[in-house]
């Protein structure tokens, strides 16, 4: 299961409690907004741009996937203790699971999806932490973690784990994507994010979203005073 792509204003979320440590131009605030439509994970509003149903009513595990996105978003619960309960209500029976089978990754993920979307993205990282010692080669719970880390305000150990991510999966669209956006938004490197996205788009010819992404490259340059290839 995966999540969404981190949308270009991600850092802040609708709980509020995860402040981004980037300061938004209008102009970038505008495109941040466009860009969240890309997002896709296994039930989260940011980076997981995977694939999966979010309990806020969005993706969470990749970043790429606006089919997952709720129907009716208004409806969904947005104060935070409202999400950890139902994140709480729905990890009790994989919980009980891994009890008896402690190391089964894929059950460690799950739980990690759950309050990813919750935004209780410390406990998210510890599951994800957990089953990648035992599934290192898990690239979409890899990216989610390391998206999850960029919610905490700490961009350089999330690029460090989209990069071992990008091991794995040297093509993969959802890592470069949110690659990109922490480069560009965490660490002011807009060349290493233009970069990322052209890979991205050279490596994905059929991405969904690749307008956006060639917007995206074209703000980026422009901000780093560069013409893009």
């Amino acid at each position: 299961m995966t999540h969404t792509n981190l949308t270009p204003t991600e850092g802040s979320t609708a709980a509020g409690p995860v402040q981004s440590p980037i300061q938004w131009t209008d102009q970038k605030a505008l495109l941040l907004c466009a860009v969240c439509l890309i997002v896709g994970v296994a039930g989260g509003w940011s980076i997981r741009g995977l694939q999966a149903a979010s309990l806020a009513g969005a993706a969470t595990a990749s970043m790429a996937n606006p089919a997952q996105q709720a129907t009716n978003p208004a409806s969904q619960p947005s104060n935070p203790l409202q999400l950890k309960a139902m994140a709480d209500a729905k990890a009790t029976p994989l919980l009980a699971q891994l009890k008896s089978d402690p190391d089964n990754p894929d059950l460690l993920i799950s739980v990690g999806n759950l309050y990813y979307d919750a935004q209780q993205y410390q406990v998210a990282i510890d599951n994800y932490g957990r089953a990648l010692k035992i599934k290192p080669s898990d690239a979409s719970a890899r990216t989610d973690m390391a998206t999850a880390y960029w919610y905490l305000g700490n961009a350089d150990v999330a690029i460090a784990e989209f990069n071992k991510a990008l091991d794995y999966a040297p093509d993969n669209s959802n890592t470069l994507f949110n690659r990109g956006l922490v480069k560009w938004h965490g660490k002011k490197d807009a060349v290493g994010a233009v970069a990322d996205w052209q890979r991205l788009l050279a490596t994905n010819p059929n991405y969904q979203e690749m307008d956006k992404v060639r917007q995206m490259i074209a703000d980026a340059a422009k901000d780093a005073g560069v013409t893009p290839k």
